[in-house]
């Protein structure tokens, strides 16, 4: 069981009361103020798919329908007992058996189009009583009252009182008009005792005879029932007390019907309050827009954007916060107000409402542990009672925490070793979290000590965190950065709100070089860590263009190949409608010469035949304009390609020799002294002139404008790009027959250059290389000749 403490400081209750607000049952109610973590996995989920099924069913049917039901267990116990329940105590029963009926109705027709993971055995629970739930809804109605329809003889008794008191009324009423209106204080009938009567001036009270039941406070009015109703007012009360009889007799009857059923009628109001504390969990978690956790057997804690379920969600700074994976201990540094407090009690209290069976402030896919317990040694507990400072109660407390930890447990340190010497409360804190390590639990510690800084970076599962502080604005921004520790803004702000410089450079003299060494490598991971965010959101940009791009030439290609296949199958049809009219046209031909055939007695003449051949060379289907192509020709001349040919390379404008066809699309080329692949696209049959003997010579081109330049500048540039464009150049400095090339690579990493060194100690046609002189950028730039 968690320690109550616990549910305390990090205010549990203030859950409870929320989800309080949703119920309308009294077992319900019951339910969420017994609410309680656990540390069993298999109840922790069970409860999560609870109420996974009450959100599904809000959204989709906005909840169970459960009717505000009251606590039934006193009236059964009675009944028990072998008391008679009244009226009221039946309704509630009646309600119970009629809710039954409608919930299993409702689940019913659920089952058919959703599936849930728990609801549906719940229903399996429920027990129909048709026989009493008939019963109870004929005899007592919602208010408890007991209807005419419960007997034959209350109806009759009850018809027989409403004539009596319709006969009283009307002869009490002719007293109220004509001459005996005048002793009356008012002209009205009213009820005295159970029995009717008329309010008489005092001084009249002889004049209507009868019994005086009551008086006005100054006793100048009586209450009279007079002589002539006094026996009409008997039968009344006669009948009226055999109406009562008659009612209690109906009442036994039934209670004496739900003796044998009490115990399924309590588990029916169990199940149903069930139910109700179902609901009421999905409506907090549609109200927080929380999600459901995930369990990690290992307590591996993942939150996703969580905000503390307290704070108002317009104004609370989601953080995303992970333990027990690479790391057992945070150690949280930050400004005071930063939101140090509020992260360690956001993690407790998810971690408590994930193992309750609730939905958690947090985005979807977060991950939750099974803690056994869960410790804090939260805000100011000083206590005047027991004569203890802050740091006293804070050390009574730690101390206790340390005897019931295990490894299973998450602890959260707010403030660790504060309110003592810092020296010494920096060194208890170290041993505080050492001993927790060693004992295997999970820790979240925040400190203003910057020794805890370097231990969270030298201890091996433990990382550094701090809470962000806008040196700007002088403001904190709530978000938690795990592992960038956090470092002193006191010299920027003080600067910043107009501290004399001298001062604040003074104060630097004073701190030790450690201390400046270790502020310097915190800004170095801010900075690091801001570049890395702002890559980021560009990365994340452009591959939503890339994306965005994908789907339009998917569409694009998807329209192209409907296109096509539309063009095709017309162009088919276009096909198949001229070879029909060609076999027509070719039919007829033949006809016409079988006939001239028999016309001429086995023999055709000379033109005859010409003409029919003529006819069937005009059925083939011109192809002139296909041949006229010009880009075809430029196609079909380059396919026409042959070892010795010489031609011209667009790319470099240079001419070579065809050595060999590499496969459909590439020749291997002659290029001065270089072989070269060369993509067929890019060859061109050169022109030879005719009036001068064809024989080789090599060319080198050269002039300011005729070549590449003899520096190549690979500064930022990537080291595979650099590498690439290295590759090219050096080509097209060989072709242009430079003898010398200088490549600037800068100094940097040192990964270009050495790529550049290692480069030209490959490449055969390189003479000799090194670094340009100093006043040429020494080893920032190297000198090639070639051979």
């Amino acid at each position: 069981m968690m320690n109550k403490k616990i549910l305390d400081i990090l205010e549990f209750n203030r859950i409870q009361q929320t989800l309080q607000s949703y119920i309308v049952t009294a077992v319900g109610f019951d339910m969420v103020a017994q609410l309680k973590p656990v540390s069993d996995a298999l109840t922790m989920q069970t409860a999560l798919d609870e109420t996974a099924d009450g959100v599904t069913i809000l959204r989709l049917k906005g909840g169970i329908p459960v009717p505000m039901l009251e606590n039934i267990r006193p009236a059964l116990k009675r009944v028990d007992i072998g008391a008679v329940l009244n009226g009221q105590e039946l309704a509630g029963l009646s309600r119970i058996l009629s809710t039954v009926a409608a919930v299993d109705r409702f689940l019913v027709d659920l089952q058919d189009n959703v599936d849930l993971r728990q609801v549906y055995q719940l229903q399996d629970q429920l027990t129909a009583v048709p026989a009493l739930a008939k019963a109870l809804r004929t005899a007592v109605d919602e208010d408890g009252r007991i209807l005419d329809d419960a007997s034959a003889h209350l109806r009759g008794v009850r018809q027989q009182i409403k004539r009596l008191e319709n006969d009283i009324r009307k002869r009490l009423e002719g007293y109220t008009r004509g001459n005996s209106a005048k002793y009356l204080s008012d002209p009205i009938v009213t009820i005295r005792d159970d029995r009717y009567v008329i309010p008489v001036r005092a001084e009249y009270r002889n004049q209507f005879g009868g019994v005086v039941h009551d008086q006005s406070a100054t006793g100048q009015t009586l209450f009279i029932e007079p002589q002539a109703v006094v026996d009409m007012n008997n039968q009344l009360r006669e009948a009226q007390i055999e109406e009562n009889t008659e009612i209690n007799r109906i009442l036994a009857e039934l209670s004496n019907q739900v003796a044998p059923y009490t115990s399924e009628l309590a588990d029916n109001a169990n199940i149903l309050g069930h139910f109700d504390f179902i609901n009421a969990k999905a409506k907090y978690a549609q109200q927080m827009k929380a999600t459901e956790p995930l369990i990690s057997d290992s307590n591996f804690v993942n939150l996703i954007d969580a905000r503390h379920p307290l704070l108002d969600p317009k104004q609370v700074v989601a953080n995303t916060i992970t333990i027990g994976e690479k790391y057992q201990a945070i150690v949280v540094t930050g400004p005071n107000t930063g939101g140090k407090t509020i992260t360690l009690k956001t993690l407790g209290l998810i971690q408590l409402m994930a193992q309750s069976g609730l939905f958690i402030p947090a985005t979807e896919e977060s991950t939750v542990g099974i803690f056994s317990q869960v410790f804090a040694d939260i805000g100011d507990e000083q206590s005047i009672e027991q004569n203890l400072s802050t740091f006293s109660s804070h050390m009574q407390n730690i101390t206790q925490i340390l005897a019931d930890l295990d490894d299973k447990s998450l602890v959260l340190f707010d403030e660790l070793g504060a309110g003592t010497d810092p020296q010494e409360g920096a060194a208890l804190a170290i041993a505080i979290l050492d001993q927790v390590g060693a004992i295997g639990a999970y820790v979240v510690a925040s400190t203003h000590y910057p020794e805890l800084k370097l231990y969270g970076y030298n201890t091996p599962g433990t990382i550094n965190a701090s809470m962000e502080f806008d040196v700007t604005t002088l403001q904190p921004t709530y978000r938690l950065l795990i592992g960038v520790p956090g470092r002193s803004n006191a010299f920027d702000i003080s600067l910043r709100l107009g501290l004399n410089p001298d001062i604040v450079n003074r104060a630097k003299l004073l701190i030790s070089d450690d201390s400046h060494e270790l502020n310097n490598m915190i800004s170095d991971l801010e900075n690091q860590r801001n570049a890395a965010e702002s890559e980021y959101r560009d990365l994340t940009k452009q591959l939503a263009d890339a994306q965005k791009l994908h789907q339009e030439l998917q569409t694009a290609y998807t329209t192209l190949q409907e296109e096509r296949d539309k063009q095709v199958a017309q162009a088919k049809r276009q096909a198949n409608q001229i070879v029909e009219n060609a076999e027509v046209k070719a039919d007829k031909i033949i006809k016409d010469l079988r006939q001239m055939q028999l016309d001429n007695a086995g023999s055709i003449k000379e033109n005859q035949l010409i003409d029919a051949k003529t006819g069937l060379r005009q059925l083939r289907q011109e192809e002139a304009p296909l041949k006229k192509n010009k880009v075809l020709k430029r196609e079909k001349a380059k396919q026409s390609f042959k070892v010795g040919d010489e031609v011209m390379v667009t790319s470099y404008g240079q001419k070579g020799t065809l050595l060999e066809q590499l496969d459909k699309t590439h020749w291997q080329v002659q290029l001065g002294i270089l072989k070269m692949k060369v993509a067929t696209t890019d060859l061109q049959k050169a022109q030879v002139e005719k009036s001068q003997p064809k024989r080789r010579v090599a060319t080198v081109r050269g002039g300011m404008n005729s070549g590449p330049s003899t520096t190549l500048d690979l500064r930022g540039q990537r080291y595979d790009e650099a590498m690439a464009n290295l590759d090219s150049y050096i080509d097209a400095a060989l072709l242009a027959g430079y003898p010398q090339i200088t490549i600037v690579h800068g100094l940097g990493t040192g990964a270009i250059r050495n790529g550049v060194t290692q480069y030209l100690k490959r490449n055969r046609q390189v003479k000799k290389f090194g670094f340009a002189p100093q006043n040429s950028g020494g080893s920032g730039a190297t000198i090639v000749e070639f051979k």
